[in-house]
């Protein structure tokens, strides 16, 4: 840390010199110790005599113990050559410039403290006074730790900016943005001008209601109407103008950066010609369902997906769904979607399967599956309809304990699952219920909880890391395998 004053004092006015003539040698050594956070006379041969504090905070350092030692081993390494210059700059009638040092601490970082000495008369002893300089380090630290979060905070906004620009740039889903109050557009990606035939800087500024033809003005109003009132608003079909097509237009609302934004989607519709059956009017029927319909291979891979089943994903094209794992959104656990998976393949088809939907960004929702398997098709698929069901209060029984929400699941399983799977999953399910029971119990003590449950250390170790309770540390997870009493 640089000195915060480096050029010596100025000499006393006329009238100071005369009211310091006042001054006995009591008075102004009151006056020393008054002033100065630490003050000290320092022999010409470097040694100090005496010290005396001004600060309360500094008599934890034992300042006393300095007395009798060459003041430059009181310091740190690199603060020795100050020693050396205060020294030697000390001279009669004038006070030497101030330099910081550091003392080197017994109760933490290195004390730093600022120094300036005066010889009162030729070859005798020199007055030092200090000044306690540590709460200033302290904001000094304060401000550079400060200024380091807003580097990493800018780097991370940064950073999350060019990722968005990235996406926006690269994605062939036609997008726009445009503000939610003047529906003038303020970002367009190519995706988007390729659609609308323009050049983005055509687009960027216009109002959303002048991209399509005037018959879809009002029901555009509307739909900017309904975001701004509730923060939702159904997929609108409308004609582009230029007689460039339908496209299905959906409609999101954010905030960002103290306004309100919509970000518009345009998904361009196939037509079919006039007078003539469209051979794909079946998979527009599905894709236009309200309830989540998706079609895997046997290894569950995803091979196409409706609008719907990208809803309850949280995800904004097929594309990001397609040749991914179905077990990646559906089902509490990794045994559920097992068991569903398990009967389709022994059965044929499944209905009125209760589980989850897990989207991308965190959303859980109550879904009932109904599954049909189709081996013989020419390639071989499954298909999946998925649809939102609503809340349902947990039923009471009669003695008085409600039983988890899993074992629920499992007596709704009966006839879909075979005995073998069931037995299975509710024995671990039990074992699982017992340890936390016989853990809660004894407060945590697991060799208490093992000699209630009759297991050996070793075997209940191995049934926590089983089930995934608790945290064991290195030492028992190396007990050694499960070993039950």
């Amino acid at each position: 840390m640089s000195s915060l004053a480096s050029h010596p004092p100025q000499r006393p006015s006329p009238a100071l010199q005369q009211a310091a003539g006042l001054l006995d040698s009591e008075a102004a050594g009151l006056l020393l110790a008054a002033t100065s956070d630490i003050s000290m006379i320092v022999g010409e041969d470097g040694v100090i005599q005496e010290t005396a504090s001004g600060a309360l905070d500094l008599e934890s350092e034992d300042i006393a113990s300095w007395r009798g030692r060459p003041w430059i081993d009181t310091v740190t390494v690199e603060s020795r050559p100050k020693i050396d210059a205060l020294l030697r700059d000390a001279a009669t009638g004038t006070m030497t410039r101030w330099r910081q040092v550091n003392h080197p601490s017994r109760n933490g970082p290195d004390v730093p403290i600022r120094y300036a000495g005066l010889r009162p008369r030729k070859g005798g002893p020199i007055i030092v006074v200090g000044q306690d300089l540590r709460t200033l380090a302290g904001l000094q630290r304060r401000l550079a730790d400060t200024q380091q979060a807003l580097e990493r905070d800018y780097d991370r906004l940064r950073s999350a900016e060019t990722r968005y620009k990235l996406l926006f740039q690269l994605s062939g889903e036609p997008v726009l943005v445009a503000d939610a109050g003047t529906r003038r557009v303020t970002e367009a990606n190519p995706a988007a001008a390729r659609l609308l035939g323009r050049p983005p800087k055509r687009i960027l500024g216009q109002d959303v209601a002048d991209l399509f033809e005037v018959s879809t003005t009002r029901d555009i109003a509307v739909l900017f109407a309904g975001l701004r009132a509730s923060g939702q608003a159904g997929d609108l079909v409308a004609r582009l103008s230029g007689g460039r097509g339908e496209t299905r237009l959906s409609a999101s609302l954010f905030r960002g950066e103290g306004s309100t934004s919509i970000l518009l989607r345009l998904s361009p519709l196939a037509s079919a010609q006039a007078g003539q059956p469209s051979d794909g009017g079946a998979l527009d029927v599905i894709r236009r369902m309200p309830e989540a319909f998706v079609v895997t291979d046997p290894g569950r891979r995803i091979l196409t997906a409706n609008t719907a089943f990208l809803d309850l994903v949280q995800l904004a094209t097929e594309e990001q769904v397609r040749g991914q794992a179905l077990d990646r959104w559906l089902g509490r656990e990794e045994t559920e979607a097992l068991a569903l998976f398990t009967t389709l393949r022994e059965h044929g088809s499944v209905r009125h399967f209760s589980t989850v939907m897990r989207g991308a960004y965190g959303s859980v929702e109550e879904v009932e599956v109904a599954a049909v398997s189709a081996p013989a098709a020419e390639q071989p698929c499954l298909g999946f309809t998925i649809r939102a069901t609503p809340r349902r209060a947990a039923p009471v029984h009669t003695s008085g304990h409600d039983l988890p929400r899993s074992v629920e699941q499992m007596t709704e399983l009966v006839g879909r699952v075979s005995m073998k799977a069931l037995v299975r999953e509710t024995t671990d399910l039990i074992e699982k219920l017992c340890i936390e029971a016989a853990l809660r119990i004894t407060r945590d003590n697991r060799a208490s909880a093992a000699e209630m449950l009759g297991l050996s250390r070793q075997g209940l170790y191995a049934k926590m890391r089983r089930y995934g309770i608790g945290d064991l540390d290195a030492g028992d997870a190396e007990l050694g395998p499960d070993r039950e009493q």
